[in-house]
């Protein structure tokens, strides 16, 4: 039996659960990204906090009352609420084992709708772009930074800074495309397993963030990467992915993973310095858990950094069984140099471009092109696999011109001795001839790229 008072504190408030109603209280404090020193603050915050929190949880936001002083004037303010059962909050769940994939993908839908019908416009818009984005970010390292009892190593702070910097430096298309696209809403800002009530009847998603709209402002995929990074830092991390592709498979956004990654580590980054606040305020164990919350972001910058992987070897070497494996692992696209190649040429990719070994298309046109010729490709904001032909005497090319490049790629190579290697592929040409069957060795199977003993280190760098 659940206690019949009950009180509950944040950062920012106290909350007071009295029979069947819960009471919400804002503290008149300053913390540099919200003011509350004022009761006229205090109170239109509150009524904003009603009428937001009505668009998930009608049912449970019944209005605002005035706590009234001793000579009968209002002194203070409370958001009152239908009391919701502690056993099931979705983070209860989830510490208690139960299975939690059907509430999780009635939320997404429920977040989904919501953000269909959601307040759009130009001021809206504006917090979607790369600067605004950027602003939030250097916001939130300065104030870490000017913390007088430092949480995070200085080392993991300047790491976070480093990488959101250099991904934000390539995302301007990205971000301005979203904007053009309508992704931008005036979200929930603060979508966490706490304040997630999965009842008989459907979910209740309760305090949305109400004391600063621009933070509210956001791109739907951010508003539902909180509630991801939310679930991985509870120990459920294949729950938080299956959460994200049913947000993007409801709302119909085809955002790249780097995306995903990218507002999982600024919502965790934006945790951690919460933690760090409540650290200061007194809360020793917030301490741990800021730097949690940061290696959690560290992480999946580091994941969602845009690579490109040249993978190079001379005809029949393997280079293409390695790279489809590599674009499979790690789940990158997979550029084909023969397609780009003929691209080059102005020939169509379909086209035949038959040559003897040594020459054609492969070495007139395109020996030297590299990465530049998957560069326009390369614009793009997922990661790249490029099966990259060398012909001969090239061995290395362009690899000092790689590593002039900011962000240069990764290079592996997939090479055989050249008796084995042109022996093999003189072997696929004659399986092209007429006569035999395309594609089919000796023995009538399929010619596999990549079999033989020395594919089996590149097996394993793909396990």
């Amino acid at each position: 039996m659940r206690p019949w008072a009950e009180m509950k504190e944040t950062h920012a408030g106290v909350v007071l659960l009295l029979g069947d109603r819960a009471y919400k209280l804002k503290k008149p404090v300053d913390l540099g990204f919200l003011d509350f020193t004022r009761r006229e603050t205090r109170r239109r915050v509150c009524r904003e906090e009603v009428e937001l929190n009505r668009r998930l949880a009608p049912d449970v936001y019944e209005g605002v009352a005035d706590v009234l002083g001793p000579d009968g004037r209002p002194c203070e303010h409370l958001v009152v609420m239908r009391r919701m059962p502690e056993e099931r909050r979705l983070s209860t769940l989830i510490r208690s084992g139960e299975p939690v994939d059907d509430h999780l993908r009635l939320v997404a839908r429920t977040l989904a709708s919501m953000h269909s019908r959601a307040r759009r416009g130009p001021e809206v818009d504006e917090q979607g772009g790369a600067a605004a984005l950027r602003s939030r970010w250097t916001a939130s390292f300065d104030q870490v930074r000017g913390l007088p009892d430092p949480v995070l190593a200085p080392e993991v702070a300047a790491g976070i800074e480093r990488l959101t910097l250099r991904f934000l430096d390539g995302r301007g298309p990205l971000l301005a495309a979203r904007v053009a696209e309508g992704r931008i809403v005036d979200g929930h800002g603060d979508l966490m397993a706490e304040d997630v009530f999965c009842l008989d009847d459907g979910p209740r998603i309760l305090d949305c963030l109400e004391f600063d709209e621009r933070l509210r402002f956001l791109d739907g995929l951010d508003d539902a990467a909180f509630l991801a990074m939310d679930l991985e830092r509870l120990g459920v991390p294949r729950q938080a992915e299956r959460f994200l592709h049913w947000y993007a498979e409801f709302s119909g956004d085809p955002a790249p993973p780097s995306l995903w990654h990218h507002y999982v580590a600024y919502r965790a980054f934006v945790r951690a310095k919460v933690a760090c606040l409540r650290h200061g305020q007194g809360a020793d164990a917030a301490a741990s858990e800021a730097r949690e919350l940061a290696a959690l972001a560290l992480r999946h910058l580091r994941a969602g950094a845009v690579r490109l992987v040249l993978v190079g070897g001379p005809p029949g070497s393997g280079k293409s069984t390695l790279a489809a494996a590599l674009a499979d692992r790690l789940g990158y696209t997979l550029l084909s140099s023969d397609r780009v190649r003929k691209e080059l040429a102005g020939l169509a990719p379909t086209q035949a471009a038959r040559a003897a070994f040594g020459e054609g298309i492969d070495v007139r046109r395109a020996a030297g092109a590299g990465p530049d010729a998957a560069r326009p490709r390369r614009a793009g904001h997922r990661g790249r696999v490029v099966d990259r032909r060398r012909g001969p005497g090239r061995r290395g090319a362009g690899r000092g011109r790689d590593r002039e490049r900011p962000g240069r790629p990764a290079l592996l190579g997939a090479t055989g001795g050249h008796g084995r290697t042109s022996g093999r592929a003189r072997r696929r040409d004659l399986g092209r001839r007429p006569g035999r069957r395309r594609g089919h060795g000796r023995r009538g199977g399929p010619v596999a790229e990549g079999r033989g003993d020395r594919h089996r280190g590149s097996r394993r760098a793909c396990a």
